[in-house]
């Protein structure tokens, strides 16, 4: 009996997202697929979508993961829609799941191909209406939707959880303290992050040359992307006096490279991914917003956020349809005045840990702060145990159970199923 084709369509669009959510979900329902008798050919493809502040190496990434049967970039989403048929052929049935970007572009996709639709919302369902399923993050997201579409809505859990604590991983940095900092993965973040990280990591080597710091690079980003922001060609630079003066490849050893700024602080690369067997056995992180709030609670890190603001005038990317008419500066203008008198004002918390606690848990410094205010911040923490153990202690409580991706991917091939 000949099988019948279907397709599963993701749609995603930056590092975080791909890392995080579609990897684990694309592991799980490969399983599915490989265990079953099912009388459907299931074709797995990811759209990637506009979103200006992807680095726009998703799609090598997820080229190399070797997990998909079609990859379309987002450069071509639009073409997409005009006309599939340019870039395959598409099953007459199939389900479209959105796991990052715009929740609109996932359904304006699934209507163009006429397949079902499926949002995994973290925080809130925008288009449920259109959406044949809802997966939620928590029973929060669910009890926001009309209770006229609140049936069609599952709580699965953060698929954050399934995020693994290799603390007990037989790589092991030597018996030292260690710091992480993660200045990001997209354009906007590093433009920011990297001068303004570099600078406080010399304050904090300054004063404690004994630390050892590293950063583990996203998947999304390369060494190129940190020499470029550390240059005069990132406006940003002329703020800051620390520079990287060399990078040094390191063989045999859990690194990849070693940076030396133009301070004498060395700073060891991972570039190597996933890497939370070695980010889990550091003392402390300091991260930008964004999903390494999550990776990172995911694996029980105690972390400072930093957000500096006096930078917000040189952002010019945002997310979905705003990123768009941001485009235009006069629009870009009123967006960074609505942050600043707005949004950054009445926003209560940050960094994910705290938005799913509804208090602080870990630090935010969200504001016009210095590398060098921030780096007394560090080695105060640094040295204060208890204070690292109740983050520990805080964080561990907030991590959800795992199994989430699981549940998303039997969501996704039992709709296969019924079809």
């Amino acid at each position: 009996m000949k099988k019948k084709s279907f397709a599963v369509v993701i749609i995603s669009n930056g590092p975080g997202e791909l890392t995080t959510w579609v990897k684990p979900v694309i592991n799980q329902l490969k399983k599915l697929i490989n265990s079953s008798n099912s009388n459907y050919n299931i074709s797995l493809r990811l759209s990637l979508v506009p979103c200006p502040n992807a680095t726009g190496r998703e799609l090598q990434v997820a080229n190399n993961w070797d997990e998909f049967d079609l990859i379309t970039a987002a450069a071509s989403f639009w073409k997409l829609l005009l006309k599939p048929s340019k870039f395959s052929n598409w099953p007459k049935k199939g389900i479209v799941v959105f796991l990052g970007g715009d929740q609109f572009w996932s359904v304006l996709l699934a209507k163009r191909l006429g397949y079902k639709s499926i949002t995994y919302a973290e925080w809130i369902a925008r288009w449920p209406r259109w959406n044949n399923y809802i997966v939620a993050m928590n029973n929060q997201v669910k009890e926001k939707l009309s209770r006229k579409h609140q049936s069609k809505c599952f709580v699965i859990g953060d698929l954050m959880a399934d995020i693994k604590n290799h603390s007990s991983s037989s790589i092991r940095l030597r018996d030292q303290k260690w710091l992480a900092i993660l200045p990001g993965s997209k354009k906007t973040k590093l433009s920011i992050g990297i001068p303004y990280f570099l600078q406080m990591a010399d304050c904090i080597s300054k004063e404690d040359s004994n630390l050892k710091i590293l950063i583990p690079i996203a998947p999304t980003t390369n060494l190129d992307d940190y020499l470029y922001f550390q240059s005069h060609k990132n406006p940003i630079t002329k703020f800051y006096s620390s520079g990287i003066k060399t990078i040094r490849k390191i063989d045999n050893s859990a690194f990849d490279y070693i940076i030396e700024t133009n301070k004498k602080t060395k700073i060891y690369i991972i570039s190597t991914h996933p890497n939370y067997e070695i980010l889990s056995q550091c003392r402390l992180a300091v991260t930008t917003v964004g999903a390494n709030t999550a990776e990172l609670a995911s694996i029980n890190l105690p972390m400072i956020v930093v957000l500096p603001t006096q930078h917000l005038g040189y952002m010019k990317a945002w997310d979905g349809i705003i990123g768009i008419f941001a485009k235009v500066s006069f629009i870009n203008r009123l967006i960074i005045s609505l942050l600043k008198t707005w949004y950054l004002k009445n926003k209560k918390y940050f960094a994910w840990p705290n938005i799913k606690a509804k208090k602080i848990i870990v630090p935010e410094r969200i504001g016009n702060f210095s590398p060098e205010e921030i780096a007394k911040e560090v080695l105060i923490l640094l040295n204060d145990e208890q204070a690292l153990k109740d983050q520990r202690n805080n964080l561990s409580k907030q991590r959800g159970k795992e199994g989430a991706a699981k549940k998303l991917a039997e969501i996704i091939f039992r709709t296969v199923i019924l079809k």
